[in-house]
């Protein structure tokens, strides 16, 4: 009932008079789930009739999801997901051209026929064993005690041989019908006969005729889950907009008593100078510029209330609740005016906007370049067409989704797209959400800046609301410094300020799967001094990147560092070639293209490719930056989810 009616006061339907016009009643339920297939339904009209056949919840809801996810989908795939009919009451569906003609005709004949299996049974005391078919199963809306009076029948008139006995041994275990046999006859012969001459095997004739748009209209499976698609979504567009509304009304009623509150003396006195209702009224909307509905709701509030309502904190708490509903709306529109072939770039310097291919071509964001004042490197570009969720992780150990969808309107720093309440955090990382295949074996690492490692689970993001969440808990002075995409069989390395490496495999036992508010183990210990720049994980055969304040780049193969435990002091990774110099950034080896942040706003880009790999004993190679500043940050561009 609930899947039914729980919709039915949002405005989801239309009403219309009953049979002798004294109510309204709903002109069709708004069902979440497609009953009518799920249910099944017999009906009868003049020169027309429906017959449709119950469904599995879990097929049709997989079929429904396919259909979201690829409308194109081919019928073959279709019917592997809704493969048949599924009786309640038992028996078995013989796939074949029966189901494909009905599913894709909307008409057919469906085989059924009853379980059974053949058994051998003891008559009674003293006497021998005899062959006997068991059934535990009959076809759909087919009587047991019916069955078994005509089966009597033709035992009696002798179209049906080989038969002794016929009873029902049905207890609270299931069903039991024994066809004792005699002596001389065949099994299977019988069994044959049984699904011959009586119901025990028979066809459903099935006509998938249905109401579309008040019209009889035979569909196929395809066109009965597309149907049911396209009335969910006018179902859950009218519930969105009544909501809207609703919340819109709201805002009105709660400004307007936010207005009356900060003039509550001057609008005491204009509604006790008033010589009545109409008079106060009226006097509100002049000289408050007050709507009527507002007028109205200050009008009717109790004078006790006001010492409820002092500081007006309790009509915030009301105006946040009613803008709320809108934010999902307002970021779906948003993504709606948003080119379909345009790119989400996110630069270094923290601005983020919508820009088409061409803009984007003529930028080269994806070339290599020399250093000086180029355009802010970008850390992602990813097609607006995919929806990516990302990430943005704060020094204060939390998370919260990029609402980027806004940048079509209006571009501008990451600060504007984060929710309220994170003001003074800054974003020490964005992350595309894995998705899909992707996300298989996915989780989520946390360095923090005291040498301290945990892991989380990728489900703890996948369902953040619209607030920031806690995902590391931190000491004072203590901030989060990387984030990770790990997978189980990966070595993770981790790198100090003094080329200093720590290699650890993935697993359980090194880098155990935590809560939200777990600090973590400490991984590296660090020595005076000494700071933590960064961790990536990788395959033992690939390779990290790291950069020293002076320019010193270089690709570390993993395997050439050797495994430690959490604790350990691990070994050099780069050894510097001037004196004074820091290792300032460690990354993965994913991006093709490669920025590095100078001072002064400069920067450069190269391409990853053009690094040959070293173990760790290599100097990597020296750029020559003297001009351009130091090396502040590695940046990798980001081209497409993970």
């Amino acid at each position: 009932n609930e899947a039914m009616l729980d919709e039915i006061g949002d405005d989801t339907v239309d009403f219309a008079p009953n049979f002798d016009g004294s109510q309204q009643e709903p002109t069709v339920l708004p069902a979440q789930l497609p009953f009518l297939l799920l249910n099944g339904c017999t009906g009868i009209a003049v020169g027309m009739a429906t017959n449709i056949p119950p469904h599995n919840l879990g097929e049709v809801v997989e079929a429904l999801i396919a259909l979201i996810r690829k409308p194109e989908l081919s019928d073959e795939k279709l019917l592997e997901l809704v493969p048949g009919p599924d009786f309640p009451t038992g028996g078995e569906v013989l796939i074949g051209s029966g189901v494909r003609d009905t599913y894709l005709s909307g008409r057919g004949s469906i085989p059924m026929r009853g379980v059974a299996h053949i058994e051998e049974v003891q008559p009674g005391k003293g006497r021998h064993k005899r062959g006997a078919v068991v059934i535990t199963e009959l076809p759909y809306q087919l009587s047991k005690a019916g069955w078994i009076e005509k089966l009597a029948e033709q035992v009696n008139e002798g179209k049906i041989t080989g038969i002794a006995d016929i009873r029902d041994e049905s207890d609270r275990d299931g069903m039991r019908v024994v066809v004792e046999l005699r002596r001389d006859a065949d099994p299977q012969r019988v069994l044959a006969e049984l699904q011959r001459r009586t119901a025990l095997q028979s066809n459903y004739g099935a006509i998938l005729l249905a109401l579309v748009n008040g019209k009889p209209v035979q569909l196929s499976l395809r066109q009965m889950l597309q149907e049911f698609l396209d009335y969910r979504e006018l179902t859950l567009i009218r519930r969105t907009r009544h909501a809207l509304k609703r919340a819109e009304d709201r805002l009105e009623v709660v400004e307007g008593l936010i207005t009356a509150l900060d003039a509550l003396p001057r609008v005491i006195e204009m509604i006790t100078a008033a010589p009545d209702a109409a008079s106060a009224k009226a006097s509100l909307q002049v000289h408050l510029d007050l709507s009527e509905r507002q007028a109205d709701a200050v009008l009717a509030m109790p004078l006790r209330r006001t010492r409820l309502v002092e500081g007006g904190d309790e009509l915030v708490a009301q105006r946040t609740a009613a803008v709320r509903p809108n934010a999902e709306l307002q970021r779906q529109r948003a993504l709606e005016g948003l080119p379909s072939d345009g790119r989400l770039v996110i630069q270094a310097d923290g601005q983020v906007k919508i820009v088409g291919p061409q803009l984007l071509g003529r930028l080269h964001l994806d070339e290599a370049a020399a250093a000086g004042d180029n355009p802010s490197p970008a850390r992602l570009i990813l097609p607006v067409a995919e929806q990516p969720a990302v990430l943005a992780f704060t020094d204060a150990g939390r998370v919260a989704l990029l609402r980027w969808e806004f940048a079509g309107q209006q571009p501008g720093s990451l600060e504007k797209f984060l929710p309220e309440g994170m003001g003074g955090e800054q974003v020490v990382q964005l992350l595309p959400l894995p998705s899909g295949e992707a996300a298989r074996g996915v989780s989520i690492g946390l360095l923090s800046s005291d040498g301290r490692f945990k892991r989380l689970p990728l489900e703890d993001f996948q369902e953040l609301s619209g607030r920031a969440a806690t995902v590391l808990k931190l000491k004072e002075g203590v901030s989060l410094q990387r984030v990770v995409i790990c997978r189980e069989g990966q070595e993770l390395v981790v790198a100090s300020s003094t080329g200093r490496m720590l290699r650890l495999a993935v697993n359980e036992a090194n880098l155990p799967l935590m809560g939200r508010t777990a600090q973590g183990p400490v991984l590296m210990r660090l020595l005076p001094g000494e700071s933590v720049v960064g961790a990536a994980a990788a395959a033992a055969e690939g390779s990290v990147l790291l950069v020293s304040r002076l320019g010193q780049l270089k690709r570390l193969a993993v395997g050439s560092l050797r495994r430690c435990q959490r604790g350990d002091l691990g070994q050099i990774g780069l050894r510097f070639q001037q004196r004074g110099d820091a290792l300032v950034d460690l990354r993965d080896d994913r991006a093709t293209v490669l920025a590095l942040v100078l001072a002064e706003g400069r920067s450069l880009r190269l391409l990853a490719g053009d690094l040959p790999e070293e173990d760790s004993a290599g100097a990597g190679q020296q750029l020559a930056l003297k001009a351009a500043g130091n090396v502040q940050e590695l940046v990798p561009l980001i081209l497409a989810l993970e």
